[in-house]
């Protein structure tokens, strides 16, 4: 098996869409013949201070340009990264660890101060050889900064011919160069497209009506005024996103509902159908940021530029002029402009606009990147195939799977590493679904459950919960339940760990005794949650799911608000529910275990930092139907306070240091100790 480590950074969306792309191609490619681990070093080394600098930094490009752009020039143009190594001491004590322990064939960096650590750990290790393809894949376009190419790597992955002549220029040898592309999902492949049956876009030589795509990331301040300018077009079809931002999105419906345009405008917050999107829209509308520019050219959808932040975003736009498949457009009135001038003479220049970018659509970068890595990555053991679909690497896993299901035979009751309940971008978490998926695989779970939030819109709370944008919205749930099944097979196949979709029904009221969030898992299809609480319990269980009470007492480790409802009436609903969170992150509700309440202990995972917390262990096949009939049961369930040290060993003193990995669980008198129901 080949192990590949992808280190990435939270600074620029281009880097985490880039290093994700890379890991979806090695999948599709290799199947289980590969390992890949996608690692951010500097949130897992430095947390809160990371969010902190990494806030600072959108903030510094969206609100102060001039100001990102000297600092900007200061990183390209002096060693100021290498004088601050020894900040990152860390980091590359981290790094090295990791290493150690897992110990790469390949090391792709989509973020380029990781080259600089890689060559400080070699420098110290005095003669010990670097024994790992070294890959770098290089995320901006044209204006290209220096810490790309100031540190050796074997090679380096460009998004075009023009970033390849930039760096010739500069003295990077050409055969480390290779132009492959930007990696983008998947989703944009010809291939993708037909299996998930993405219609075709309409031909406005046909007399089809334009349809306009505006991603408002940034410039929200001008976002209604160019809405304005779109409405007054009746002909215009209009898809807008907003990410999480539940103000300015209730804010667009208003202005839209008054200019009774809500037959023809569409709106989003958080979507993982942009790929769909943009292949099925004519123009685009958003700022100059790397992953969106070269998703726009897979798609071949020309692009108005509203925002080009100084540095970087330059050479994405520049890309865009040179083949004459976009225009910066910063104003209402000019975006409005380009518009008609695109769509007069039957979308005559818009037609030209997306001819014009055929020639530098990559829509299989991904695969392309993959395909390089695979074949750089060392022992050489395993070829690559020829054809792109990875068929050959498929089938051999295949064959491997049957082989050892054959020699298992029937499951056999063993200890199970579960979480039952996590958040993801659906509402208020820090990962995507599959981030979450990987970050849980890597370290061996065998059961995980989604549960994002879905508020009651009937209630004052519900629905200013339902402003802010982070909770799952009405219109996403489909979506969610489907990324979740498509999630499920593969976290399966890559990991065996089995995916479970659920839903937090948030009821929240004014007080602490009249809220409560109730925990829906392993459900099958989506539940209305204007529903009173007893009979969305009902639902649950006609699903086969299971209903539990979410931290159902006092928080005393975590800030939040207390959801107490259910423990006020457990008389009620302790006959209807199927466990009760007795552990909630860092929080031990000891009434539950007095009560002799069946339990689960949850991390109620929003970020990766939460990972360290309470889980539950069950002793049972794993099979979901006997994972859950043991829950019911409430036999055989544990308590563990799990820790993951891959980082923190390698900041702690040799004696004091940890194995890595490793779960601390409760002794079993402990856990005995803590009443079980009949």
């Amino acid at each position: 098996m080949k192990r590949i480590l992808i280190f990435t950074a939270g600074f620029g969306e281009g880097h985490n869409t880039a290093a994700r792309c890379v890991q979806e191609g090695i999948e599709h490619l290799a199947g289980d013949s590969a390992h890949v681990e996608i690692v951010d070093l500097f949130e897992a080394c430095y947390g809160r201070v990371n969010e902190i600098v990494r806030k600072g930094y959108l903030t510094a490009i969206n609100k102060t340009p001039l100001l990102w752009q000297g600092f900007y020039t200061l990183l390209d143009k002096t060693p100021l990264v290498q004088a601050n190594l020894a900040t990152m001491t860390r980091m590359r004590k981290a790094m090295e660890a990791l290493f150690d322990e897992v110990q790469p064939d390949a090391v792709v960096s989509t973020y380029p101060v990781y080259n600089f650590l890689i060559e400080e750990i070699f420098r110290l290790r005095e003669g010990r050889p670097r024994n790992f393809a070294q890959i770098t894949v290089v995320t901006d376009s044209i204006s290209v900064n220096s810490l790309w190419y100031r540190c050796p790597s074997d090679a380096f992955i460009v998004p075009n011919e023009e970033t390849a002549q930039v760096m010739r220029e500069v003295g990077v040898e050409p055969a480390r160069l290779h132009v492959l592309g930007f990696p983008v999902r998947l989703a944009f492949t010809e291939e993708q497209k037909q299996k998930e049956t993405i219609p075709a876009l309409p031909d406005l030589a046909a007399g089809a009506a334009p349809r306009i795509l505006y991603i408002i990331n940034s410039g929200k301040k001008k976002a209604g005024k160019v809405m304005a300018r779109l409405l007054e077009q009746p002909g215009w079809q209009v898809t807008v996103t907003v990410g999480r931002d539940g103000k300015l999105q209730r804010e667009i419906a208003e202005q839209v509902e008054a200019a009774g345009a809500t037959d023809r405008v569409q709106i989003l917050g958080w979507t993982n159908r942009m790929a769909e999107l943009m292949m099925t829209h004519h123009v685009l509308i958003s700022k100059a940021g790397g992953a969106t520019v070269q998703e726009a050219i897979a798609a071949r959808i020309p692009m108005l530029v509203s925002q080009i932040v100084p540095g970087q975003e330059e050479g994405n736009y520049e890309l865009l002029r040179r083949n004459h498949a976009g225009m910066a457009a910063e104003t209402p009135k000019e975006i409005a402009k380009w518009l008609e001038r695109l769509f007069e003479n039957e979308g005559r220049l818009c037609t030209l606009w997306r001819e014009n970018l055929r020639p530098i659509s990559r829509p299989d970068s991904a695969l392309q990147a993959a395909r390089f890595i695979l074949e750089a990555a060392a022992p050489q053991s395993l070829s690559v195939p020829p054809d792109a679909s990875g068929a050959a690497f498929r089938r051999a896993a295949a064959q491997e799977e049957k082989r050892e299901k054959k020699e298992a035979g029937r499951p056999e009751k063993r200890l199970l590493l579960c979480d039952f309940h996590t958040h993801t971008t659906y509402s208020d978490g820090k990962l995507t679904v599959g981030e979450l998926v990987d970050l849980y695989g890597q370290r061996g779970f065998d059961c995980l459950c989604v549960t994002d939030h879905l508020i009651d819109p009937a209630r004052l709370i519900g629905k200013v919960c339902e402003w802010t944008g982070l909770v799952l919205s009405p219109a996403q749930v489909p979506e969610y339940f489907e990324t979740l099944e498509r999630e499920r097979k593969r976290a399966w196949k890559k990991y065996g760990m089995i995916l479970m979709s659920g839903i937090e029904f948030n009821k929240d009221g004014l007080t602490a005794k009249s809220s409560a969030h109730l925990l829906g898992i392993d459900l099958k299809t989506p539940i209305d949650p204007t529903q009173d609480i007893k009979t969305l319990i009902g639902e649950i269980h006609a699903q086969g799911g299971l209903a539990v009470a979410s931290h159902p007492h006092k928080f005393q480790s975590e800030w939040g608000k207390n959801t107490l409802y259910l423990w006020e009436h457990q008389d009620e609903f302790a006959p209807l529910l199927d466990a009760w969170e007795i552990a909630n992150r860092d929080d031990l509700y000891t009434p539950v275990g007095l009560k002799r309440l069946p339990f689960l202990a949850n991390s109620d995972f929003h970020k990766p930092k939460h990972l360290h917390s309470w889980k539950t262990l069950l002793c049972c096949e794993k099979d979901p139907e006997a994972i859950k009939q043991c829950i019911r049961e409430n036999r055989d369930v544990a308590l563990t306070l799990y820790r993951d040290h891959r980082f923190a060993a390698s900041l702690l003193p040799s004696d004091l240091r940890r194995p890595v990995m490793e779960t601390v669980t409760l002794p079993a008198p402990s856990v005995a100790a803590l009443p079980q129901a009949a």
